[in-house]
């Protein structure tokens, strides 16, 4: 999609958009956010929807940064516990790996 193409008021739209689908477990929405709007937000020259864009980037940056974070820990924690729940682990895997943990 080509931001350049779009009117100020589609661009916070679309913005606004994607900010709040990420909230709807859906954190990829927030990476694409970021990505697409950050030079609007940050390199462009100033515009009057351009504050509220910039804070939506910024809260999209946030947003994606903590669930980075939730699932990195919940990953090392699994990954290093699965074995010693036993029949909890297992039943929580989609995969069981064969052989003595």
């Amino acid at each position: 999609m080509n931001l350049e193409r779009l009117p100020n008021e589609e661009k916070l739209s679309l913005c606004r958009k994607y900010y709040l689908g990420g909230f709807a477990f859906l954190p990829f929405l927030w990476l694409v956010n970021v990505v697409w709007f950050f030079r609007e937000a940050f390199i462009k020259p100033t515009y009057t929807e351009q504050l509220q864009i910039k804070t939506y980037v910024k809260r999209s940056a946030a947003g994606l940064l903590l669930w980075v974070a939730v699932l990195t820990t919940w990953i090392t924690i699994f990954q290093h516990y699965r074995s010693e729940w036993g029949e909890v682990g297992d039943s929580i895997s989609f995969t069981i790996p064969l052989g003595i943990p």
